[in-house]
């Protein structure tokens, strides 16, 4: 019967807009939630096969309900390095611990980006959702898998240690008075009457300019102090020059105390250095092919001369000095500045993440170590996603295969650090179609107690 048609259409128009009132309350609720993505009732028409000619039966009205996962929210500044926002496709792989993961432990994917280090130091967000990411191999790469969600781990911010940089390299900028008097006759020897032996004992052949000292820090971070040390030779523009080791007790080597290198530094005729002759790092290079590489090695402790002491128990240092700064002119000795790339331990004060999603510790030794690089997942169709708990979702068929891909790489967003979405609810528009839903169903309810009073006007016919 066709009265019986139209109560049941306005039933299906009452459940259907109940449903788009849901999906608008949650919008509201949630206009404040990071990177919540909102909710749409559409409604779609049921329609029933006319069996009775010249009679009409009403269908209906289904709500299908849309979620606009895909939609870009506002990127907006926070105050914590670790609140983080994708800018374009992808979702930060998360899971619900940070320890024991299994392969069959959930995996979630979320937007909401606003992660703190937890007491164990691994970045955690509002929900209690785990960040992960690549961890940071030895030599400073990261083993990225685009499919395999066992490669990457929970992201530990706090439990890293201190962080030691050995030095290997040192820069030198001073200048030798090309005025200090050549000696008739040179009295200097590297073996008997060197300027280590002078610098530890002040006896034998002291420099004559000041000492350029420098610090080099150990595989354990310890500094020791070496010196350059220079004296003129009787030949115009030649220099003999010793690298030695202050206190003499801190290296073990062949030749006096604490003497790592000895030879010439020469000079050409505009003050400049010529490393091509000079022997202070290897022997001359006539004609010049490549200046002979300017380094000194000390072995482990406990290894071949010249060698770092027994008693220090540490690691081989090679050192590489830059002397292009260093001059001879007819002014008076100076140093004008020595540079060392060493660094002892330092302790962690700082994190900061780059828009390719590398996560770093930065030290308060002035060194930055690199932690891990964030996982982005991307889905074919990430409206399809099925919605969880805590602004997450979770994989399903609608969605497609998910790819694992480094931030800006394949089409996957960049990561904007100190950083969060907001949420894509649009309040004028939700209370708009508050409105219209209110008003809807008011409609509806009129067509049930229509089509009510229709059947008491049949059922009283029999009276």
């Amino acid at each position: 019967m066709s009265i019986n048609s139209a109560l049941l259409a306005g039933v299906s128009a009452l459940v259907s807009n109940s449903s788009a009132l849901a999906a608008i309350s949650d919008n509201i609720a949630n206009v404040n939630t990071t990177a919540y993505k909102r909710n749409q009732v559409n409604f779609s028409t049921m329609v029933t096969s006319q069996a009775v000619k010249g009679e009409y039966s009403a269908g209906g009205v289904t709500g299908v309900t849309k979620t606009f996962v895909s939609q870009q929210g506002l990127i907006q500044s926070s105050s914590s390095a670790t609140s983080l926002a994708i800018s374009g496709d992808g979702f930060f792989v998360t899971t619900n611990k940070a320890a024991g993961l299994t392969v069959s432990d959930p995996r979630t994917f979320t937007r909401a980006g606003a992660f703190q280090p937890d007491a164990n130091g691994f970045l955690v967000n509002d929900a209690g959702l785990y960040l992960q990411g690549w961890p940071a191999l030895p030599n400073g790469t990261f083993g990225v898998d685009p499919s395999d969600l066992t490669l990457i781990k929970p992201i530990n911010v706090k439990n890293l240690g201190a962080a030691v940089q050995q030095t290997t390299n040192v820069g030198v900028s001073a200048n030798l008075d090309q005025t200090t008097p050549i000696p008739a006759v040179s009295t200097y020897n590297a073996a008997t009457a060197s300027m280590a032996a002078y610098a530890a004992t002040g006896t034998g052949t002291p420099p004559d300019a000041p000492p350029v000292e420098f610090t080099v820090v150990d595989s354990m971070g310890g500094a020791h102090k070496l010196a350059v040390a220079f004296c003129r030779t009787t030949t115009p523009n030649s220099w003999n020059a010793e690298i030695y080791a202050v206190p003499a007790t801190d290296v073990n080597v062949a030749g006096p105390s604490g003497q790592i290198k000895s030879g010439l530094i020469n000079f050409n005729t505009d003050g400049t250095i010529n490393l091509n002759t000079s022997t202070l790092f290897g022997p001359a290079t006539v004609p010049p092919a490549a200046p002979s590489p300017q380094t000194i090695a000390l072995a482990a402790s406990a290894g071949a001369a010249p060698q770092w002491a027994a008693g220090l128990g540490i690691a081989a240092s090679a050192v590489t000095f830059d002397l292009k700064q260093l001059t001879q002119l007819a002014s008076a000795s100076t140093v004008n500045s020595v540079t060392s790339n060493g660094a002892s331990a330092g302790n962690i004060v700082g994190v900061q993440v780059s828009p390719d999603g590398v996560v770093s510790a930065l030290f308060d030794n002035s060194q930055v170590r690199k932690i891990a690089q964030i996982a982005v997942a991307t889905f074919p169709n990430a409206n399809g996603l099925q919605a969880t708990s805590g602004n997450a979702y979770t994989a399903a068929l609608d969605a497609g295969g998910m790819t694992l891909k480094t931030a800006g790489v394949g089409g996957a967003g960049k990561i904007s650090p100190s950083s969060l979405e907001a949420s894509t609810v649009d309040l004028s528009s939700e209370f708009t179609g508050l409105i219209t839903t209110q008003k809807a169903y008011s409609a509806s309810s009129k067509i049930i107690t229509t089509a009510d009073t229709m059947l008491d006007e049949l059922i009283n016919i029999i009276r």
